[in-house]
């Protein structure tokens, strides 16, 4: 069926206009209000300055502070990203504590692990506040530069952000735009690899009713790898606009251009991996990857007093992934080469349209102090997959000089089929503060999904199906002191079996799993710094399993589990010193968990086994100190333990260590220069195995960085 080409911006413009009419005839009723802001969080703890005592809205929608949300909870700063120097946004998110990144062409570089749950499937992403809809793999944001901070919530997190969300949630939020005076920043850096990157930023008031942002960044490399060239490009940009003190309207668009390195790993060599192949590129030399993202919102906001908050979005998402490339490597011992098959094209073209609402109220309720949300989010998803049927090869290559050759494949690409999503949810969530020490939070949230895939190749309807799941979430907060709380809670949540919006036939079929974890914790902010302490135990079931009796059939009865410990220490513990640590120790395993191997098939029991891609022991480390007035000096240290790349547990990622160095001078109030070294001891380490457990990819070299930072 053909579709107007002119129907995704009728969407747009008929959800702005709708937004915009509705919030206009409510803010009518409300001309004669008090000058509005945001509403003020309320507080039963002190107001020092840190990441506790900041509002973190990944958490709750009830705008509260870290220190009284019970969860764990971490917020990276913008001055973090900037003494770290993290440009990629992987490298930003891991330095938190009990989460790592395991990226790869197939997922958009994007897919990470917390708490003994992994991809994105387990682990959501946001981009302010927003999710793209059901798919696999999330492409944008990649770049630190327009980021303003970024919130990672552990554990299940279905009560605000729904299914999906068993592992934790990533929240990466842009720079908004201020209403101060107008501020530029441009940011140049060279290094090693032939690094060239270029950000400028620019903000301020144009009017007393009229603010704006943007930002502009490119990144350049030639990789790590042989034939490892990538470069990207982002571009940001929000205005606000404040017709009445108690109303004002954001609207926003990003997007993002990405050539990432057409790299998929190294294969195993009598299975094992070897030094002389760590900068060989097996990919075919016309290889393609190319991944475009566009986000625009127009975001509604009305205070019509000090205790009641209005916030809707209206919001339209497009992404367009292209893949061609030689995928699948495997060692032959007969004749010492390295065979390649798995030529693989693939293009996919996803859009979304939504909306969403929150009303926040402040009161009383029996005549203690309430808080109180209530929300409503949709959205309409389509999704069109392409592809040659990954069949082909390019022929095998030397493991030690490989020459590339050309993709070859007899198979056509065509359109394969089209999915869509209409997804509906509602959610209540309450805050009842039984004390000035002792509060209680509840929230609940149902969402609807339902799912239609049509085959294009053969014209008909291949399934059509309506998911269902409701999360929920109780937990309590008591101030031992007024810095300084205990809390528990208990949720639970669902996770897709796959991407619904890739959802095949066969897995249609099956149900969401299911998950539940119970928390405890301690938070404590004091002078010089804060502290957290957090143990947890979290069980998915509904996982696809086999069935002993037809070792062919897949049940939906699998199981896996995870519990653990993670602590945060950010102190300065000497004038002109800083340290942050965190770390985490967790068990994860499989329970009744069986899988078919070997032919014919002969059914195995995973249980006890960890799954793929989970480092049990994860910790981050950065000490910084300000030697003389105008120069300082830091290094973080990140430790990422060791990893199993099959369910079987007989092949091991090893663990690592990587060590950064950063030194910066303050040649003046407005003026920085940084010198950077990466992976100082050129540690050769292993970000993650692909889809064949045999080949692991890589992560980065030693590089050595220089930046110059200005604003006027």
């Amino acid at each position: 069926m053909k579709t107007n080409p002119n129907s995704a911006r009728l969407r747009r413009a008929a959800l702005s206009a709708a937004c915009a009419l509705l919030l206009h005839s409510a803010s009518a009723l409300a001309s004669d209000a008090a000058p509005p802001t945001t509403l003020d969080t309320v507080r039963v703890v002190d107001t020092r300055s840190g990441a506790l005592s900041s509002t973190a809205s990944t958490g709750s929608a009830l705008g509260l502070s870290v220190l009284q949300t019970p969860a764990s909870l971490t917020v990276i700063s913008r001055e973090q990203l900037e003494q770290r120097g993290d440009s990629n946004l992987n490298d930003a998110i891991t330095r938190a504590g009990a989460i790592s990144a395991l990226p790869h062409p197939g997922n958009g570089l994007s897919a990470l692990s917390s708490r003994g749950f992994t991809d994105g499937a387990s682990v959501m992403r946001l981009y302010d506040g927003l999710r793209q809809y059901g798919g696999v793999g999330i492409t944008f944001p990649f770049d630190t530069w327009s980021i303003e901070r970024i919130e990672v919530l552990r554990g299940p997190a279905s009560v605000i952000h729904g299914d999906g969300a068993i592992g934790g949630v990533v929240n990466i939020v842009p720079k908004k735009p201020s209403r101060g005076a107008i501020e530029n920043q441009v940011s140049v850096t060279l290094g090693s690899e032939d690094t060239a990157r270029l950000g400028f930023g620019s903000g301020g008031a144009l009017t007393p009713a009229l603010a704006y942002r943007v930002d502009v960044s490119g990144n350049y490399s030639s990789g790590w790898v042989d034939r490892g060239h990538n470069g990207d490009a982002t571009f940001s940009g929000a205005l606000l606009w404040q017709p009445r003190a108690d109303l004002q309207f954001t609207l926003t668009h990003a997007q993002g251009y990405q050539k990432p390195m057409r790299y998929f790993g190294t294969p195993l060599i009598d299975g094992r991996q070897l030094d002389a192949l760590r900068h060989e590129n097996y990919n075919v030399a016309d290889s393609v990857i190319r991944f475009r993202d566009r986000w625009t919102q127009l975001d509604a906001l009305w205070t019509p007093n000090e205790s009641v908050e209005w916030r809707t979005r209206v919001y339209q998402i497009d992404s367009q992934r292209d893949w061609r490339n030689a995928e699948a490597y495997v060692y032959n011992e007969r004749t010492g080469l390295i065979d390649r098959s798995g030529n693989t094209q693939i293009t996919h073209n996803q859009d979304q349209t939504g909306l969403t609402s929150t009303l926040r109220l402040l009161g009383n309720a029996g005549g203690l102090p309430n808080s109180f949300a209530v929300g409503f989010d949709a959205n309409r998803a389509h999704f069109k997959h392409t592809n040659n049927t990954y069949a082909g090869s390019s022929g095998p290559v030397d493991p030690f000089n490989p020459v590339p050759g050309g993709f070859v494949s007899d198979a056509p690409n065509l359109p394969r089929y089209r999915n869509s999503a209409e997804q509906v949810a509602l959610f209540v969530e309450d805050r009842l503060e039984l004390s000035e020490r002792w509060s209680v939070l509840a929230g609940v949230r149902h969402d609807r999904a339902t799912i239609d895939r049509n085959d294009l190749v053969s014209g008909q309807r291949a399934f059509s199906k309506t998911y269902s799941s409701t999360g929920w979430r109780a937990g309590t907060v008591f101030a031992i002191q007024p810095s300084m709380t205990l809390y528990a809670q208990y949720s639970q949540a669902a996770d897709p079996v796959s991407g619904l919006l890739m959802i095949s036939p066969a897995n249609g079929v099956f149900d969401l799993a299911k998950g539940k974890q119970i928390e405890i914790g301690m938070k404590q902010a004091f002078d010089g710094g804060e502290w957290t302490l957090a143990a947890y135990r979290i069980r998915k079931t509904g996982l696809l399993s086999r069935d002993p009796l037809q070792p062919d059939r897949r049940v939906q009865v699998g199981a896996q589990a995870s519990k653990g410990i993670e602590a945060s220490l950010n102190w300065a513990f000497a004038p002109q010193w800083s340290l942050d640590a965190n770390a985490t120790v967790l068990k994860a395993e499989f329970e009744d968990f069986l899988e078919a191997t070997g032919t014919p098939a002969v059914i195995v029991s995973r249980d006890g086994n960890v799954p793929p891609n989970v480092a049990e022991r994860l910790a981050n480390v950065w000490l910084s100190w300000q030697f003389l007035p105008d120069w300082s000096v830091a290094s973080g240290v990140r430790y990422v333990g060791k990893r199993y790349a099959d369910n079987a547990n007989t092949l091991q990622l090893p663990g690592y260590t990587t060590t950064d160095l950063a030194l910066t001078w303050q040649a003046a109030p407005r003026t920085r220069v940084t010198a950077r070294m990466f992976n100082v001891f050129d540690k050769a380490y292993y970000a993650t195995a692909y889809y064949t457990s045999t080949q692991w990819l890589l992560g980065a070299d030693r590089r050595v960085e220089f930046t110059f930072d200005h604003r006027f």
